[in-house]
């Protein structure tokens, strides 16, 4: 009886395979840890890329990890003004929120946008809440002045987060999808911007990572993305030219977070499919990471 044929592995297999055994390590390193995920840029507007975004988010909440998700929506309220007569204004790259554009921000954000992700998510088989930096008290807030001191309307400015909100969502397998808006101690409203909201929840909750998916790719130097920046550089890319234009309060935000207690924030390009996943469970990743220090073991990467 002759033995039956061995299976031929195609190309195809041993890469996959080859990325599964890659990203073991980093599963079980990252179980039980938290990520806070800033969500915005083109990757909120295509459709392909919206679906496997929610496949990242679903897949890293299904091996352990409490995933926390940010959500921007600055096109959106900007068209959606449009639509209703109300000009939008900014000041250095922030929108001065009068009582009329906080309704708007309110409706898009806390409104069909919320739970367009939410059913995103809830369509690949994961768990998801939308909510509010209002629902709870979430995000507490006080009016944001510029250094100038020139106020932008209704813009706050994070003073607390309600983190046992966020973390009985986690518990219990639950995404908390949430929209940048907060509340003072008088119950006023504010619109937040969705980077520093995001910054202050992944502070306050001390997260492993603080991931921001947006149109940009990370940081280059003579057209190559830096895999990693460390703090005690930082300053010298900055001072060199190296770091320029508006990557400079990015990269000092992320500084900041990092002497918050967060481990490590990563940049990461979401026109990418699968950008999320990419990033964190692969050796090379795709963006720029932001660390205090080097931090070089025998098991993982730079990059881990």
């Amino acid at each position: 009886m002759k033995a039956a044929p061995k299976p031929v592995v195609t190309s195809r297999q041993m890469a996959i395979e080859q990325v599964l055994i890659e990203a073991l390590p980093y599963i079980r390193r990252f179980e039980g840890t938290t990520f806070v995920v800033k969500y915005g840029g083109a990757a909120m507007t295509d459709d392909a890329l919206k679906a496997k975004f929610a496949q990242d988010l679903t897949l890293l909440r299904k091996v352990g990890i409490n995933v926390v998700l940010v959500h921007g929506g600055g096109k959106e309220i900007t068209s959606m003004a449009e639509r209703l007569g109300i000009t939008s204004e900014f000041v250095q790259g922030q929108r001065i929120t009068s009582e009329a554009m906080m309704n708007v921000v309110q409706m898009t954000l806390a409104g069909k946008l919320n739970q367009d992700i939410v059913q995103l998510i809830s369509r690949q088989g994961g768990r998801a809440v939308g909510v509010s930096g209002v629902d709870d008290e979430l995000l507490r807030v006080k009016p944001f002045t510029l250094p100038s001191g020139e106020s932008l309307g209704l813009v706050g400015e994070v003073e607390q987060v309600n983190t046992a909100f966020i973390d009985l969502l986690c518990k219990s397998g639950i995404i908390p999808v949430i929209a940048p808006l907060g509340t003072d101690e008088r119950g006023n409203l504010y619109n937040v911007n969705a980077d520093t909201a995001a910054s202050s929840i992944a502070s306050a909750l001390g997260a492993e990572k603080l991931i921001y998916i947006s149109d940009v790719a990370g940081v280059y130097v003579d057209g190559m993305i830096l895999k990693t920046v460390v703090k005690e550089n930082a300053a010298e890319f900055i001072e060199k030219g190296v770091i320029t234009g508006g990557m400079i309060p990015k990269v000092l935000s992320a500084f900041e977070t990092l002497d918050a207690g967060v481990k490590k924030v990563h940049l990461v390009d979401g026109t990418f499919a699968h950008a999320l996943l990419l990033e964190v469970f692969t050796d090379d990743g795709i963006g720029t990471q932001f660390v205090l220090k080097h931090e070089r073991d025998d098991h993982y990467s730079i990059n881990d």
